[in-house]
């Protein structure tokens, strides 16, 4: 990653400031324990205002990669493994679980194609009753256990980014990473999580009873200009996959 902040890049400066943070720690650039350049000086060396560098230091503190000690500032520290699946991060279940050592990650696509979306998922884009969208269907297994069934709906650009991207269409690639590539930038989120007895369709695919308790979760993400690239539906097994929900202070 560049040591510089690229001004041009679609990547929002603290996701930027983050990368290469985490890059120095994770080289050892920073020891463990070793205490974080202050706000000011992470101001003046990158040209940054300070609610943006507040912002990536949260961020690294989130995921394990800083600590804060009351009255002497931020220090290195070195993220536990993770064993679940961060869900308020702006990265996938597959990036997630590559940056954290996991290599027993397989994903199946059942399919991939311009399809008109159902209600909710049509509701959750804004698009219109007739509008066709990118569908990218997936059942995921970690270490052999079948752990995921998704449904992501990508409409216009982002559905034709996914598209012609070959490694997401045969599972190898992450979908979130196309994404970014792409210049859509997830801006904010919103994600519903809830219990529910597992419909036919899911339960088949998961292979587990008709109306065992899964866990739904429901996503809509969106860039800066409010358009909305990204609405998945996920069920979760979550005794092979727990659910993950880091806290910082700020």
């Amino acid at each position: 990653m560049s040591e510089t902040i690229e001004r041009t890049s679609p990547v929002p400066y603290y996701e930027q400031l983050f990368g290469i943070l985490r890059d120095r720690i994770a080289e050892g650039s920073f020891e463990t324990d070793e205490r974080l350049p202050s706000e000011h000086e992470l101001c003046r060396e990158f040209g940054l205002s300070r609610a943006t560098v507040r912002q990536t230091l949260a961020k690294l503190e989130s995921e394990g990669y800083a600590k804060r000690v009351a009255r002497r500032g931020m220090f290195a520290s070195t993220p536990e493994e993770s064993t679940g699946w961060t869900v308020q991060d702006t990265q996938g279940f597959l990036e997630l679980q590559i940056r954290h050592g996991r290599n027993g990650v397989d994903t199946q696509v059942l399919d991939a194609s311009l399809l008109t979306p159902p209600s909710h998922a049509r509701e959750a884009l804004r698009v219109a009753a007739d509008e066709e969208v990118f569908v990218l269907e997936r059942l995921r297994s970690r270490d052999g256990e079948l752990a995921m069934y998704s449904t992501n709906w990508f409409p216009g650009a982002a559905g034709a980014a996914i598209a012609a991207t070959a490694d997401v269409l045969d599972g190898s690639g992450s979908a979130n990473s196309t994404l970014r590539a792409a210049g859509f930038v997830t801006s904010g989120a919103r994600r519903v999580v809830e219990s529910l007895p597992a419909p036919e369709v899911v339960a088949k695919h998961l292979q587990v009873d008709v109306g065992r308790p899964v866990l739904r979760i429901r996503s809509t993400s969106w860039d800066q200009n409010d358009f909305r690239f990204d609405y998945y539906e996920t069920w979760v097994l979550t005794d092979v996959v727990p659910l993950e929900i880091n806290v910082a202070s700020n």
